[in-house]
């Protein structure tokens, strides 16, 4: 009896949602801002049309395959505030009949937002998950917890996939450049311990890092056995990184592998579609379409666009 191998895909995506909040005011969170009473009059209305609109993108990100359309296998997200708010993307928003399901962090970050991992569960099997708590510094305010989720592909290979939003640059990069390096120190404690009991582990790391792929955060990771797929990643439509800022490109957001996880990526790119874009009518070119500008409504999808990587593997059939 003769073995066929069919080449299959599976789909990774990060995304920064830009502050996907549910409408309620948690009283032990600084969230007031995005209440219908706040200074964002965050609505229901406005709250399901940043559900959907999150939705469709990710479902515009799939590809089309012999079996139909592909929605993506795993997303990385930052930026949402808790359990209600992945509850409804994943249960009640246009991806209700994916069946995708999800795990999300509880972190100590005054304003409540955390980070999330959803997978299909055709595709994806997890084994255990926890999160890694970040001990501030004196200087620093809490930050978002490190998601960590193990489990097996259809291959059955184990994968080790790391979620990070780390502290952002407010203050200036220089003086809060110590705060992310803290976050890198524990998550390449956690990759090293991993590396320890498997040498050929398969690890994923992705995330917001608020910092560029030349940052001393980065150079820390990647000095681990690890290296950033994403780092030459761009758009098919005028992008140039995930973020814009007074009208340059940069990517604050990266996906990074362990070194036996690099080759199987077939590509890694910036999934700047159409939709998610408009015209920077002060800088030129375009940027994200984004869900507020200040304290104004904008109804977008967010600052940030995703990045999109398609690792592939063998399906051994008889």
């Amino acid at each position: 009896m003769f073995l066929t191998l069919v080449i299959s895909f599976f789909t990774f995506i990060e995304l920064n949602c830009e502050n996907l909040f549910d409408t309620q005011h948690d009283s032990l969170k600084n969230d007031i801002e995005f209440t219908p009473e706040g200074s964002y009059h965050w609505t229901k209305t406005r709250y399901w049309h940043k559900l959907n609109h999150i939705s469709q993108e990710l479902i515009a990100l799939g590809e089309d395959s012999i079996q139909g359309w592909q929605l993506p296998d795993m997303v990385a997200l930052c930026e949402v505030e808790n359990d209600s708010v992945l509850r409804d993307l994943t249960k009640r928003s246009l991806l209700r009949k994916a069946r995708y399901e999800y795990f999300i962090t509880q972190s100590p970050d005054t304003r409540g937002i955390d980070v999330a991992l959803m997978y299909q569960p055709i595709s994806f099997r997890p084994i255990r998950h926890y999160s890694i708590r970040i001990k501030p510094l004196p200087d620093m305010r809490p930050t978002r917890d490190i998601l960590y989720v193990c489990g097996q592909n259809l291959t059955d290979d184990t994968l080790h996939i790391f979620v990070v939003h780390a502290p952002s640059r407010l203050g200036g990069e220089k003086k809060s450049r110590h705060h992310r390096l803290l976050v890198a120190h524990y998550l390449t404690n956690a990759i090293d311990s991993i590396k320890a009991l498997s040498t050929q582990a398969k690890i994923i790391v992705a995330g917001d890092f608020n910092d560029y792929s030349h940052s001393l955060s980065l150079d820390s990771i990647n000095s681990h056995g690890m290296i950033e797929i994403s780092e030459h990643a761009h758009g098919a439509h005028r992008a140039k990184g995930t973020y814009r800022y007074h009208g340059l490109w940069g990517s604050l957001d990266h996906i990074i592998c362990s070194y036996n996880m690099a080759p199987l990526a077939d590509t890694c790119y910036i999934g700047d579609l159409p939709f998610l874009l408009e015209e920077d009518t002060t800088y030129g070119s375009v940027h994200p379409k984004r869900c507020y500008l200040g304290p104004r409504y904008q109804n977008g999808y967010s600052d940030h666009l995703p990045l999109v990587a398609r690792f592939r593997y063998e399906e051994k059939h008889r």
